[in-house]
């Protein structure tokens, strides 16, 4: 199992220096990855333009684009890969997102592991001007689009939302292709997972009772598909603020069992008010538990 960390960026801000000193930390404590959440613009909450609108997360809660800090890290660094938990695919334009990981891919030396979603908040896609409501099945064709253009020189496609003819990226990745795994857990989202994923990213701190039907299910889609579902890599994250190490580690454990392959540590929205306070938790849990790291 590859044990990694979740950059808490809403607690992190422009502080470019901190940004740096959690990329380094992680590194030289030995976790696998870096894992950073998307969201290119937020909404004002009560606003009389939308006085029923939601979230996690507003226009108050700072996000830094993923391809470009990870490309600030991937200069500093030489062994831990980046992961993206997820980019809002279908709100982008596919052609761009296959250039931009290609891009951090060659810049990284082959460091990204790309997740993607379709995200939940329709303010956003009316900003990037993306349709909402047919996310789900353009995202499929986006996927499709973008291995081609990791692994072909000149791609000739005609989808029913893309088309290219006779052009590629240059320079291509150096994974051909790079890994995409899906974050979601709707079922037409574990359907995906089982017939084109690299890997899942369920969204949920403990697996709870009904997640090993779930992962059957997923496995049961991947057969269906011809596919062999033990190629297909799960990671979730497992909060290490204010409780025991020991908690975590059986957290971890009950991942594990579930044939878990990678896990993020979260620390973000644990109460910390300093950046050093993040690198802090994490050096305590891996000093706590090396076994994890070897």
């Amino acid at each position: 199992m590859r044990i990694g960390v979740i950059f808490p960026q809403i607690e992190y801000s422009t502080d470019a220096g901190a940004v740096r000193d959690y990329g380094l930390a992680a590194e030289a404590l030995g976790y696998k990855h870096i894992l950073a959440y998307d969201h290119v613009v937020g909404a004002l909450r009560g606003s009389p333009s939308r006085p029923e609108w939601s979230g996690p997360y507003d226009h108050t809660h700072p996000f830094h684009e993923p391809f470009v800090l990870f490309g600030y890290w991937a200069g500093m660094t030489s062994r831990i890969e980046f992961a993206t938990g997820v980019v809002i695919l279908a709100q982008r334009q596919a052609v761009l997102v296959a250039k931009q990981a290609a891009a951090l891919d060659v810049l990284s030396r082959g460091r990204l592991r790309l997740g993607v979603g379709i995200g939940w908040n329709a303010v956003e896609y009316e900003a990037l001007g993306q349709n909402f409501k047919n996310r789900g099945k353009r995202s499929e064709e986006q996927v499709t689009l973008m291995r081609r253009l990791w692994t072909e020189e000149l791609v000739t496609f005609e989808g029913k939302y893309h088309k290219i003819v006779d052009a590629g990226l240059n320079p291509l990745p150096i994974q051909r292709p790079i890994p995409v795994w899906f974050g979601g857990n709707a079922e037409a989202l574990i359907e995906r997972v089982g017939r084109m994923g690299d890997g899942w990213l369920p969204i949920r701190e403990l697996p709870g009772d009904n997640f090993a039907a779930m992962l059957g299910r997923m496995r049961d889609y991947a057969k269906k598909a011809g596919r062999d579902p033990k190629s297909i890599g799960i990671e979730s994250w497992v909060s290490i603020v204010n409780r025991p190490v020991e908690e975590a580690l059986k957290d971890i454990e009950k991942w594990r069992g579930l044939g878990a392959t990678h896990i993020s540590l979260q620390t973000m929205s644990g109460g910390f008010t300093k950046p050093d306070q993040h690198i802090a938790a994490i050096r305590r849990f891996a000093d706590a538990a090396p076994e994890l790291f070897r």
